[in-house]
Parts: structure tokens; C-alpha cells; sequence
């Protein structure tokens, strides 16, 4: 079943080397996930400021540019993992967690969960 793990940051810290080592962990985390082909994809997501929303009104595109809500904590990034179960995906989990020094969220995927790739 496929997982999401989730990776969040709170946006009005200051990037310290003690971050910069977590990404040396999360690196490390992604390239054994890859040799035990559970890792599906991973990335490092760009902030808030960057992104844009997009949505259809009245029929015509209107995109917002960022950042948006008042939230300080933004997703960050994410591992997306193939595991043979949820002891496992909750393992992996653990291991981003550590790597990162905080908490992640975990979630399962719709369509890997038994959702049809179709509905009707």
C-alpha cells in the first residue's frame, strides 16, 4: 500500500546547520528507501511565497501567487512509499521523523487503500 509521509516546517524559523543535517539524514533515508524499492518518490517543496493557488470561477482560471492563510506551519515536503503494510509505513515514518527532529504525518492513499480507479 502506498503512504504518504509528510514533512512540515514552521515558517518563522531561521535555517541552522542543525537543518542542514537533517537534510543530509533525509538524503541518506531517500536513497535506502530506493535500494529497498519502497521509495516511490520524495521531494523538498519550495515556500509558501512561491507557490500559487489556482481555481476555476465563473469559468475562467484566476490564480492567487502566494503565501497564503495564517498558518506558520507549511508543508515542507514528503516521502511517498510503497510499504508492505501499516507497521511498516508507520516504521519508515519514524525514520523521517528522526531524521527531520520533529513530527510527520502519515497517510494512506486512496486508490492503494481499494478506491476504484473509477467511480460508475
Amino acid at each position: 500500500m502506498k503512504y504518504v509521509v509528510m514533512i512540515f516546517r514552521n515558517l518563522d524559523r531561521v535555517w541552522t546547520e542543525a537543518d542542514q543535517q537533517a537534510v543530509v539524514r533525509l538524503t541518506r533515508l531517500k536513497r535506502e528507501l530506493d535500494e529497498s524499492g519502497e521509495l516511490v518518490s520524495s521531494e523538498g517543496l519550495l515556500p509558501p511565497e512561491e507557490g500559487r493557488i489556482v481555481q476555476v470561477r465563473d469559468g475562467e482560471q484566476v490564480v492567487t501567487d502566494g503565501p497564503f492563510g495564517e498558518a506558520k506551519e507549511q508543508l515542507a515536503g514528503y516521502f511517498l512509499v510503497d510499504a508492505v503494510d501499516d507497521e511498516r509505513a508507520q516504521a519508515i515514518a519514524s525514520l523521517v521523523s528522526a531524521a527531520v527532529g520533529d513530527r510527520v504525518e502519515l497517510r494512506g492513499t486512496l486508490i492503494s487503500a481499494g478506491m476504484p480507479d473509477e467511480l460508475g
